[in-house]
């Protein structure tokens, strides 16, 4: 597996590395550890500022590149480094073409707002532009090694497979254990059920037969994830739940202490730069490390 790892130097990218130390890597995967540059005057009386500026460049460029590697120690994975004058989005995305990479991985660090945690402007390009599925990590009281939680939240279409197929790829820590969530937004959303059952009989074995129908629906959709994944993790768990997808995939998460959120999402829709509602919700507001996949 190729991974490329974005790094700005930052605490938060270098426990994005340490993260990644968990993994059961071998010497035939790889880690290319990238830091990208932007700051490029163009106005001809800068040359001055320009040649300072270019100067720490490469002093200060190598020791990030070495700090990361250092932390990446512990890991079996192939270690290399680079680094690009450029934006550091487009950098980061030509970069992952141009090396063939099968995962970025990048930190979040954006601000901690209430109640959600906005991430930074580099990170939602990337996973907003990026035709590879996309790591994004977040730091959280989390153990420093042995299995990981994760919640994949699928819904049955070529997005989620898509997830499923970055998944089987990854090589998890032993122990790792998986809970596949489906939920469903059923055709009563708008009615409450309670009232909707009130009515009368005829309105009762409607909801009654339809819920029949989702359920099966859903059960089918998590038995193609798990057998799709079966043997990958040291435990897999099956979950239905009915609401809107973005709040439940976060309480769900929240109550499984997941350490890794898993959607797909079918990218921009209509209005550029726009991700899935649901990948850009769970993105937004989920703890914990987020694993978007397109196809």
């Amino acid at each position: 597996m190729k991974i490329l790892l974005a790094t700005d130097g930052s605490e938060n990218s270098e426990a994005a590395a340490e993260f990644l130390t968990r993994f059961n890597f071998s010497a035939d995967d790889e880690i290319n550890i990238l830091h990208a540059i932007s700051w490029t005057p163009v106005l001809t009386e800068w040359e001055s500022l320009y040649a300072d500026f270019k100067q720490i460049q490469d002093e200060v460029v190598p020791r990030i590149l070495d700090s990361t590697a250092s932390v990446l120690k512990p890991s079996s994975a192939k270690i290399s480094t680079s680094s690009r004058e450029d934006y550091p989005d487009k950098a980061i995305l030509e970069a992952s073409e141009e090396s063939g990479a099968d995962l970025i991985v990048l930190g979040a660090r954006g601000l901690k707002g209430v109640g959600s945690f906005i991430v930074g402007s580099v990170t939602r390009q990337v996973a907003i532009k990026s035709h590879k599925p996309v790591l994004i990590f977040r730091q959280q009281d989390v153990k420093k090694s042995g299995g990981l939680k994760v919640l994949f939240a699928t819904d049955g279409s070529a997005y989620s497979d898509a997830v499923c197929k970055i998944l089987a790829s990854i090589p998890f820590p032993d122990n790792t254990e998986l809970t596949i969530l489906n939920v469903v937004s059923t055709v009563f959303k708008d009615i409450p059920e309670r009232f909707a059952v009130e009515i009368n009989e005829r309105i009762k074995n409607i909801v009654a037969d339809t819920r029949e129908k989702e359920l099966k629906s859903s059960g089918q959709v998590l038995d193609k994830a798990c057998k799709d994944l079966d043997g990958k993790f040291s435990k897999i768990e099956k979950r239905v739940k009915f609401g809107d997808a973005s709040m439940v995939i976060i309480s769900e998460a929240e109550a499984a202490d997941a350490d890794i959120i898993a959607v797909g999402t079918s990218g921009m829709r209509g209005i550029k730069g726009m991700l899935g509602s649901v990948a850009r919700y769970v993105l937004n507001h989920a703890k914990s490390s987020v694993l978007i996949a397109k196809m």
